[in-house]
């Protein structure tokens, strides 16, 4: 090779950071794929039901909702103390609502554990109150909440959702979805025997 023709230091440098970005450009999507890989794995293993809540292990809220039509009393905040208790979140307008509703009719008739319901988001102050008369009224007591003002309290984003609620008013855990037998007898019964348990009556 001619003098003419050997590769001087600068031109060495620029080859060597050209070979080096391709080698870069090859790698980002390995990358890519494995910053993927690992938040679908993650994803894969938790409960899609069970969503973290700031509110988990925090007194409810303070809030007083009026009865819905054909009720005298409605539902608040100090109605949830003094037993473990479900607050299950509903509307005439939930599709998911209508598939839960048989399971909550069943657990009403258990006697295991008070539902209390809040009607959420009615346009018509009809509609709750007429597709409970349809379908069934399983709750102990129910608050109308066309504004929303619960929801927020219980840190609600759909419906429908379930909160087990302690004795002192805390809640303790949320679902999200239709319950079922399965989701009962699985998860959220034991969680309630053990809130019980951990809690002796006064």
């Amino acid at each position: 090779m001619s003098k003419a023709e050997t590769p001087t230091q600068g031109q060495t440098v620029e080859t060597s950071s050209r070979d080096f970005a391709k080698r870069l450009l090859y790698l980002v999507p390995l990358v890519i794929f494995g910053v993927l890989a690992v938040y679908f794995w993650i994803g894969l293993g938790r409960d899609p039901h069970r969503v973290p809540s700031v509110l988990i292990d925090q007194p409810v809220p303070p809030f007083a909702l009026a009865p819905i039509k054909g009720r005298d009393r409605g539902f608040a905040s100090d109605d949830l103390l003094g037993q473990v208790s479900l607050v299950n979140i509903f509307g005439s307008w939930c599709v998911a609502c209508r598939i839960e509703h048989p399971f909550l009719m069943n657990l009403k008739a258990t006697g295991d554990i008070p539902i209390h319901g809040i009607d959420w988001r009615e346009v018509d102050a009809d509609a709750g109150p007429t597709w409970l008369a349809r379908f069934g009224d399983p709750y102990t007591l129910i608050g109308n909440d066309p504004d929303s003002r619960a929801a927020i309290a219980f840190g609600v984003t759909g419906a429908p959702e379930t909160f087990i609620v302690d004795q002192r008013g805390v809640i303790r855990y949320k679902h999200i979805g239709p319950l079922d037998e399965t989701i009962w007898k699985d998860v959220l019964w034991p969680i309630v025997q053990q809130l019980r348990a951990d809690s002796p009556p006064r």
